[in-house]
């Protein structure tokens, strides 16, 4: 029973994967290009609505860089983002992946293993997962 009640916990915390760890890629050349100049551009999966919201709310300070866009570049990347984002079903909204209650049971590594020079930080995620800028992560 503790299983079960586990796992159901589990998949209301984590983003709308298939049993397997994918999550539907970008489908969107704006997006895919916008966010890729700088990083990989993560699918709107991962993280939930109001998180997509309050990142694009705050693009002059995106983890210290300033990713500003024209409007006519971020409305429709915000929308896409948002129609496509994951499900928030426990009020989880963290401003970054890496602090999503999905990734961080996940990812419970130690620090080792995140200062490889290969990995570097936390959202590398291609160091990993090789089919990561695609929506698959089970090859971890």
């Amino acid at each position: 029973m503790r299983t079960l009640i586990l796992a159901a916990a589990l998949t209301f915390a984590m983003p709308a994967w298939a049993g397997d760890h994918r999550v539907t890629p970008i489908r969107d050349d704006l997006v895919q290009k916008e966010c890729g100049q700088c990083h990989m551009a993560f699918q709107p999966g991962l993280l939930p609505a109001a998180s997509w919201g309050r990142m694009m709310d705050n693009l002059a300070d995106h983890f210290g860089d300033n990713a500003t866009l024209s409007a006519q570049k971020a409305a429709p990347i915000r929308a896409y983002l948002v129609a496509n984002a994951g499900r928030d079903r426990r009020g989880d909204t963290p401003a970054r992946i890496t602090e999503a209650r999905w990734f961080t049971h996940e990812h419970n590594f130690a620090d080792k293993v995140w200062k490889r020079p290969e990995v570097v930080t936390k959202s590398n995620c291609p160091a990993c997962h090789q089919g990561a800028e695609q929506g698959l992560y089970d090859d971890d």
